[in-house]
């Protein structure tokens, strides 16, 4: 994806590309709303598969990507985000009784006789707040009281005073805490709360954020050779040898987990953006924390093809060598966002190296968006991630690109005023 004018990441050519391609993955999921209730899980085809039910993370990210897609003008967008916004403002995700969001229902409960999962989730409750964010830039109906309720349950359930994280996870009365704690909830709480004190602009969110990260980078991943501990105990003790008998687990591996070494590489950088320089740990961190991710993990399987294991064991030997497509997604992010920040020509590079992958490999040019998972062959499957039920990581990936460091995604694609239409 290169041009006279030097690499893609400069190419007005490649960015026009990846507009186009962030507008095909809309179009895709267009259909993912069942009216009234959320967002389901949509299989390859882009088609609601029943038999997942209807998740709150996944209908918050949909609205959070068909918000941003209002803002680009994409056509039908503000609907569908206004519809999955209704859904959580007064639908069945959420707990009328109780307080807070589900963190799944029945799609069809008169076809299907799965039982509703009524744990409540720091993971769920973070997504439900960046879901408000980006309705908000959108200017949805609803979504300011949405934040101010959500930031509220995220704030006063979740935010532990004493450690500066959140702890992962509620029975749906709000009585029994449970004692795993976890980094991927607190990490998707840094991208929600970014998003929040941009749109709000109380800083106080993005301070919260910055002590997650200083805890994450500077605690747990700098003394750990900047491989991230994922999973811990109460008092915040790492558990290295969590869910050994369960290595491919969806959202709680065992071992190191390559793509969330990547991510916060990025989320770093968005909180270095907001003050540069003043805290020189963000870039460093950042620049350390991809460059261990992408040594690890960017490797030939057994198989003898090249990608991104999903996983490693404490010293960088591959576990689970399952392709997801969420990691080359957030590769593609972060090799963006670092050569925004560095300017480093090798950062271009791996983002070229990246994209060839992603074009050859994920992207499905017969039905649209990206497989989910690849085996080690480099071939479609579904053992982990089967569908593809959502657009969340791949549209991400290629807006990032296109624009600064801070603001968040729905802030800056509003500030730019319809030029990714």
């Amino acid at each position: 994806m290169t041009d006279h004018t030097g690499p893609a990441l400069t190419s007005a050519t490649h960015h026009s590309w990846l507009a186009t391609e962030a507008h095909a993955l809309l179009d895709f999921a267009q259909h993912t709303m069942v009216d009234g209730r959320g967002a389901g899980w949509l299989d390859e085809h882009g088609t609601v598969d029943p038999r997942h039910g209807i998740q709150t993370w996944i209908t918050c990210r949909m609205v959070h990507c068909y918000a941003i897609g209002a803002l680009m003008g994409h056509e039908g967008a503000q609907k569908i985000a206004q519809n999955g916004l209704d859904a959580l403002i007064s639908g069945p995700l959420r707990d009328h009784t109780n307080g807070g969001w589900n963190a799944r229902i029945d799609a069809d409960p008169d076809l299907y006789d799965t039982a509703d999962d009524t744990t409540k989730s720091a993971y769920a409750h973070a997504f439900v707040v960046l879901a408000a964010t980006s309705a908000v830039a959108a200017g949805l109906r609803g979504a300011e009281q949405l934040l101010t309720d959500a930031l509220e349950v995220l704030d006063l359930r979740f935010f532990e005073e004493s450690s500066g994280l959140h702890v992962d996870e509620w029975d749906a009365s709000w009585t029994q805490l449970s004692d795993y704690r976890g980094v991927n909830a607190n990490m998707h709480a840094v991208e929600a709360l970014l998003a929040a004190g941009d749109v709000t602009g109380e800083t106080r969110w993005h301070d919260r954020a910055l002590g997650i990260a200083r805890t994450v980078a500077l605690s747990w991943a700098a003394p750990n050779g900047w491989r991230i501990p994922e999973h811990f105990t109460p008092a915040w003790k790492p558990l290295l040898e969590y869910n050994e008998d369960r290595k491919d687990d969806k959202f709680k591996p065992y071992g190191a987990t390559v793509g969330h070494g990547i991510e916060w590489a990025r989320l770093l950088l968005h909180l270095d953006a907001l003050q540069p320089g003043e805290h020189p740990w963000l870039q460093e961190s950042a620049r350390s924390l991809y460059s261990r991710a992408i040594g690890d993990g960017w490797r030939r399987s057994t198989a003898g093809e090249m990608g991104f294991v999903y996983t490693t064991n404490w010293h960088g030997t591959p576990v689970v060598e399952t392709r997801m497509h969420w990691v080359p997604a957030e590769a593609l992010a972060a090799a963006a966002a670092l050569f925004h920040a560095t300017d480093a020509p090798f950062y271009a590079k791996d983002y070229e190296e990246w994209l060839g992958h992603v074009r050859r490999f994920f992207r499905d040019d017969i039905n649209g968006s990206w497989h989910h998972e690849l085996d080690t062959h480099n071939q479609p499957s579904g053992h982990v991630w089967p569908g593809k039920p959502d657009i969340y990581h791949a549209f991400g990936a290629m807006l990032t690109p296109l624009l600064p460091l801070t603001p968040t995604l729905a802030s800056a694609v509003k500030a730019k005023a319809g030029q990714l239409g």
